[in-house]
């Protein structure tokens, strides 16, 4: 009669949960363990409650497989006590991990040897810093025993007059060329991964970052494009070229430092977006980047058609062609003529020299006198098929991408590119108002008496920037969304608005109209 030993194996009790009756079976041979599970789970409490359970008469009853059975008209009531551990799974994996850390610690001296990590860091940093500075105060002693030398000889063959005439000529320019504050004055920013994205995308906003912040996107656009290790540029003299550009940059209300690093930032994220340092050299890109940094500097404010009609100094320096562009290249050149502010100290002298002619080449296309031939030679070189590895073709695709950038605003979103409308105006407006003073021809398009918003941006881009950006659109495509678009976009919105604006005028011109009539009325009565 074997099976009687494991007859009515199971057993059935039944509990009271909060009012509710609840019935567990279990097995006459499991563990405690097993039933305190069980009534875990039929309470719905946590693994660390302690569940306590009593009979009717208030007695306490033994969790076990030899717990008395009993019936739905006297079920067991069931006490819950959450216990602290309750709080979760995580409060308690977060304290064994803390306790595993600090035997780790404790066994391999972590923080130690962090901290002696970061101390030599450190040390390197400081070390490399000191080099840079020795490196250029023996440039600055190379410079001035070559002045020296060259002084005694003049002061030997009796031209000492003549060179000191010519020295003040350019007094003014070498007293204003130099920085006024010193490195590490501006802080070192640490940029977060989203910003380091969102710099290489030409929708970046450009109004929500000051000064000092604009220098540390720049140093980080130079270091992740590997310009400083192509030029072997020191990293404290990149620092310090990059607060003299600022310094030489004017507070107009367009042409300045905001508007440099406005063009630099789209060069830089036109390079990512079309993937341009896969087709030209890394040479071309710092000579791109370069260019866009420095295109504008000691911009005056007042634009070519009135230095010439002016006949200022800068236009007759440079016999009238391109007096402007020309005086930015000369600034440029200044500054790096600075052993402190040298980036390309290091070059071989004929890397520099290609260097320097195609900075001059660059920057002189940004006159928008020259646009038409720019742009109708670049879109031939598309058309007949533009081939990467011919120089004139190179040349060519570098001067429209500059072009690109320097008015590239409305490629923006409009949040971003309007507020540049306001301050181009602005400045417009400033030299109208001196050429009306000093008698000298107005361009109806900076007149504040004939020009709006609207009817300023609306040939623009329609004439100028759509075709233009079209033209690079056949060459890299990828900018059809992202940039062509947002140009058509903004066409439409200032034919929009100027809609609007007609409209107003008819409507005022209509009332006034009516007045006059109104008025002759009463007159003949």
């Amino acid at each position: 009669m074997g099976n009687g030993a494991s007859y009515d194996a199971s057993k059935s009790i039944y509990l009271d949960v909060s009012g509710k009756l609840q019935k567990i079976v279990f097995s006459r041979h499991c563990s405690s363990r097993d039933i305190q599970e069980l009534l875990l789970q039929v309470t719905g409490s946590g693994k660390y409650a302690t569940i306590t359970l009593q009979d009717g008469s208030g007695a306490l009853i033994s969790i076990a497989p030899t717990m008395p059975i009993n019936t739905p008209r006297n079920p067991y009531k069931v006490l819950v006590q959450e216990s602290r551990q309750s709080h979760g799974d995580d409060e308690v994996l977060q304290t064994v991990l803390t306790q595993v850390a600090e035997q780790f610690d404790k066994a391999f001296k972590v923080t130690e040897l962090k901290e002696e990590v970061t101390r030599r860091l450190t040390a390197i940093e400081k070390r490399m810093e000191m080099e840079g500075l020795k490196a250029v105060e023996i440039e600055k002693c190379k410079q001035e025993l070559s002045n020296i030398k060259y002084q005694i000889l003049n002061a030997k063959t009796g031209s000492g007059k003549r060179d000191s005439t010519c020295s003040n000529a350019y007094s003014v320019d070498e007293k204003k060329i130099g920085i006024k504050r010193d490195v590490p004055k501006y802080p070192k920013y640490t940029l977060s991964q989203e910003t380091i994205d969102y710099l290489k995308k030409p929708t970046f906003d450009i109004w929500h970052w000051e000064s000092n912040e604009m220098l540390s996107l720049l140093e980080h656009m130079y270091h992740e494009l590997g310009l400083v290790h192509e030029f072997n540029i020191n990293p404290i003299v990149l620092k310090r070229w990059l607060l003299c550009v600022q310094e030489n940059y004017r507070n107009n209300p367009f042409h300045n430092f905001r508007h440099c690093f406005c063009v630099t930032q789209m060069m830089y994220g036109m390079i990512n977006l079309c993937e341009i340092d896969t087709k030209v050299s890394r040479f071309d890109i710092g000579v791109l980047m370069t260019a866009a940094v420095c295109h504008d500097l000691d911009h005056p404010g007042y634009n070519n058609t009135y230095q010439i009609n002016a006949r200022t100094e800068l236009a007759v320096r440079y016999n009238d062609i391109s007096p402007l562009e020309n005086h930015h290249c000369a600034v440029a050149f200044q500054i790096l003529s600075l052993p402190e502010c040298n980036i390309f100290a290091n070059l071989d002298p004929e890397l520099f020299k290609k260097l320097r002619q195609g900075m001059i080449m660059l920057i002189l296309a940004t006159d928008m006198a020259r646009h038409s031939e720019i742009v109708d030679s670049f879109k031939t070189k598309v058309e007949n098929g533009f081939d990467f590895n011919n120089e004139d073709n190179l040349n060519s695709l570098k001067m429209v991408l500059i072009k690109c950038c320097d008015i590239s605003n409305e490629v923006r979103p409009m949040e971003i590119s309007e507020p540049w409308v306001d301050c181009l105006l602005q400045e417009y407006f400033m030299q109208s108002d001196q050429e009306k003073s000093e008698g000298l021809p107005v361009a109806p398009y900076m007149d504040r008496d004939k020009v709006t918003k609207p009817t300023a941006q609306i040939g623009f881009i329609k004439f100028v920037l759509i075709p233009m950006f079209e033209a690079v659109c056949k060459l890299f495509p990828q900018i059809e969304d992202v940039m062509v678009k947002p140009l058509r976009e903004a066409q439409e919105h200032y034919e929009e608005m100027k809609l609007k604006e007609d409209e107003v005028k008819a409507e005022v011109s209509k009332n006034q109209k009516q007045k006059k009539k109104d008025q002759l009325s009463v007159k003949d009565k």
